[in-house]
């Protein structure tokens, strides 16, 4: 059993990251900056809770003690998504986080586990290898690498396990009212006849939450494998097909008005990730 922080346990990812680690026996530190939603998870009676905002709660010196010195830490606290065109991803989370997890590094932290994004990628098509060049194009995806850069120029000064775990797409339990999903539903409880969307030809990569927060789980707590690591399903699938899949498996029907919006412009057309990394984790005996 190993004592683990888990920071922004209560949002759309967290909240399954620490009902997975609870099912495998651990003991669960959670922080988040909403007591509100942590009494709300159903698991709040069997962790340790600690409000905290990252970046705003500057009165404890040592965050490692403060926090009880966690074996290992999995941070998953980020504000200001969806919306990954704010400069405040760059003027304020970047800060704030690696001035947060330097801390807990410097006063002896010795295995992390950091959440990124495949918007680190940008704009590169096809399927994505970890080996590629980071190349992001908006403020989100900016800062996030940025992050990790400097998390790994400090892996150079302090000795300690850095696992960067590059997010694909999730759905399921907890997402943004603002998914696709989550509107495709709201649409289907209001009856309509016709949905609205893109136009549906994008390629991506599409995990259920839960499976997501197994294998941030299994990273977390292997050290054999670190750096960057795609979690991820490696099957590129159009949007438009994951929706109908999605509608086919759950027995219902609505018209599908492809076409209504536009393509985002700060994603490519076609990408999905690679898996070599994450399927020597959790193949391993």
């Amino acid at each position: 059993m190993k004592h683990i922080l888990v920071t922004g346990g209560t949002g759309f990812i967290g909240n399954h990251v620490v009902r997975e680690l609870l099912n495998r026996g651990h003991k669960v530190t959670v922080t988040s900056t909403s007591a509100g939603k942590a009494d709300e998870t159903g698991w709040i009676d069997r962790v340790q809770y600690v409000p905290f905002r990252i970046g705003a709660d500057g009165a404890h010196g040592d965050y490692f003690s403060f926090f009880g010195k966690p074996d290992l830490v999995i941070h998953l606290a980020w504000s200001g998504l969806p919306n990954y065109k704010s400069e405040m991803h760059l003027d304020v989370n970047l800060p704030g986080q690696y001035a947060f997890l330097e801390n807990l590094l410097a006063n002896g932290l010795k295995d992390l586990t950091v959440t990124g994004t495949c918007f680190e990628y940008g704009m590169q098509e096809g399927e994505l290898k970890e080996s590629l060049p980071a190349q992001p194009q908006n403020p989100y995806g900016i800062a996030k690498n940025e992050l990790r850069k400097k998390l790994e120029y400090l892996k150079g000064q302090l000795q300690f396990n850095l696992k960067w775990v590059r997010l694909f797409y999730m759905y399921g339990p907890g997402q943004n009212p603002n998914s696709l999903l989550s509107q495709l539903e709201n649409a289907l409880a209001a009856g309509n006849k016709v949905f609205n969307m893109s136009g549906g030809e994008q390629v991506r990569d599409f995990l259920p939450v839960e499976q997501v927060a197994a294998y941030i789980a299994d990273i977390a707590l292997q050290d054999r494998i670190q750096g960057i690591i795609n979690c991820c399903s490696g099957l590129p699938v159009t949007v438009k097909a994951f929706v109908e899949d999605y509608l086919k498996k759950t027995n219902r029907s609505i018209s599908l008005n492809l076409g209504h919006y536009p393509y985002a412009d700060y994603e490519p057309m076609r990408f999905w990730g690679n898996t070599e990394k994450l399927n020597k984790i959790i193949n391993h005996d």
